[in-house]
């Protein structure tokens, strides 16, 4: 009889330790204040399409996969047109705000500037790469012909902002034409 008690002792213990953790899973409120160590505050938007975090005690530069914006501080260059409309948009989404980093294999962890590579997730769903697609302030860049993780969608999503004279893609501001 021990035996079959300790069984079902352990069997209501793993219960409720899953019925605790569905719970708390399912508490959009509770997820929020839980600490996650895959959150990093954003110090500062450098640009459009780069940001800086605080990562493991120190400040590191992320370029965000398969976006470009057009230029605003490349000194090669001058300012192209909506600029500072991509920067100001990506400073009102993350300035101030936590994020989680996803890395890509397909496109390795850091680029030649030794940024790291990352896909930036604000909350648990809004994918800001994306984000900038879908609302015309970024086109779908693929790097050497790489392949990367959210290719399809990124591409299409460019697509449809195009399609629908999103942003940078408007007759009234650049009509595409960034460069």
């Amino acid at each position: 009889m021990k035996k079959r008690s300790k069984k079902i002792l352990l069997v209501f213990f793993a219960l409720g330790l899953l019925g605790g953790w569905l719970y708390i899973k399912s508490q959009p409120e509770l997820n929020k204040t839980l600490a996650s160590p895959d959150e990093y505050q954003v110090q500062k938007v450098v640009d459009g399409d780069t940001i800086e975090i605080f990562r493991y005690g120190k400040t590191e530069k992320v370029r965000l996969i398969g976006v470009d914006t057009p230029e605003t501080l490349d000194p090669r260059k001058a300012v192209q047109c909506f600029g500072k409309e991509a920067s100001d948009n990506t400073k009102h989404l993350l300035e101030g705000q936590k994020v989680r980093i996803e890395t890509d294999p397909l496109v390795g962890e850091r680029d030649k500037y030794n940024r790291l590579l990352a896909y930036v997730w604000l909350g648990q769903d809004k994918l800001i790469n994306l984000d900038l697609i879908n609302n015309g302030y970024a086109h779908e860049y693929t790097y050497r012909s790489q392949t990367y993780k959210y290719q399809s969608g990124f591409k299409s999503a460019e697509k449809t902002a195009k399609e629908n004279n999103l942003g940078f893609w408007s007759p009234q501001t650049c009509n595409g034409k960034t460069k």
